[in-house]
């Protein structure tokens, strides 16, 4: 089971960004001494609790800060930007850390209204013309002849492209380009199973993938024990109901008991969006990380999860990769 690292780069309560950067470059360091295969950080806007807005630059502090394991965008929103300079940004990436950049593409802005205004766009056009600004960006890191502006850098560059998704749009694209495709099931397990078979039907081999391959998200929080990983996992099911209320904030303290003191829809609301997660033990989340891969045959699976503590973070990376190790001796599975 091969396992990447989603990050959202969180600030706590009483934290600064600069130290959840530093945080994130420890992170980083963890997951690759564990053999974690890529981390990637997302692109959000505004967002007071989470320090990663400004992805190629902080791939590139994470990049300084590694030495083997890929960075790269979970994922780029790319109708906020023009594809030439996000081919500015990765070319550059790519130059710094050869072999090892991804650049994951997601279609929505990840962004409200007043940051739609803030960016200067037209953000809902843009996103109509998703597919073609993929393919623009293929075109100027390849340096076709068709691109009026060639990238520099960027020309040449080689970053591992991605298309993201949460819907079947996006799993259409990524088959009809003959691209790996990661699906957003750590938040949005609506549309997974639909969306990861109609990837596979439709997808047509091109020059930089044979066959499909997909990547499939989920919430990890192993502790020493189920009760101890429910609690560390309260900081994230917060938050996420914040941002969901409309009142997103820093990433607060770990509460005993939270989902249980929730009034019944906003329990029914946070069961359903958290519905693709492992909670618990090394035992729990083995049989949960088994049951997850059973029904996706993902290629590769990449574990979200944001804690107060960031040791505990670290400590779940290093508990979630001795479950996995444990899954190699065999275990039994449950469904996710």
């Amino acid at each position: 089971m091969k396992l990447s690292v989603l990050d959202l780069v969180p600030v706590i309560e009483g934290g600064t960004v600069a130290q959840a950067l530093s945080d994130a470059a420890e992170l980083a360091r963890t997951a690759e001494a564990l053999g974690y295969h890529r981390y990637w950080v997302a692109e959000h806007h505004g967002m007071a609790g989470i320090a990663g807005g400004a992805v190629a630059v902080t791939l590139a502090h994470l990049g300084h800060a590694t030495s083997t394991i890929r960075i790269g965008s979970g994922g780029i929103m790319l109708p906020n930007h023009s594809p030439l300079v996000i081919a500015e940004q990765f070319g550059t990436l790519d130059a710094l850390f050869p072999g090892r950049i991804d650049l994951g593409l997601g279609r929505a802005p990840g962004a409200d209204q007043r940051i739609v205004t803030a960016l200067r766009k037209d953000i809902h056009r843009a996103a109509e013309h998703f597919p073609a600004d993929v393919v623009e960006l293929r075109a100027l890191f390849a340096g076709d002849p068709r691109v009026t502006l060639q990238a520099t850098p960027g020309l040449g560059a080689n970053p591992q492209m991605w298309i993201l998704g949460s819907s079947l749009f996006g799993a259409q694209l990524a088959a009809m380009l003959g691209m790996p495709y990661a699906f957003a099931s750590h938040f949005a397990p609506d549309h997974l199973d639909a969306a990861l078979s109609l990837y596979r039907e439709r997808f047509e081999p091109s020059e930089a993938l044979a066959r499909p391959h997909v990547m499939a998200a989920i919430n990890v929080f192993a502790a020493p024990t189920d009760e101890e990983a429910v609690l560390i996992a309260s900081s994230m099911d917060q938050s996420f109901v914040a941002l969901r209320t409309g009142t997103p904030g820093r990433l607060p303290p770990p509460v005993p008991g939270y989902r249980a003191s929730l009034a019944p829809p906003a329990s029914a609301m946070l069961e359903r969006m958290r519905e693709v997660s492992a909670i618990g033990s090394v035992e729990t989340v083995a049989r949960q990380l088994a049951a997850f891969q059973a029904r996706t045959a993902a290629d590769e699976i990449i574990v979200a999860g944001s804690t107060f503590h960031p040791a505990m973070r670290r400590r779940s990376l290093a508990l979630t990769m001795d479950a996995v190790a444990s899954l190699a001796l065999g275990t039994n599975t449950e469904q996710v």
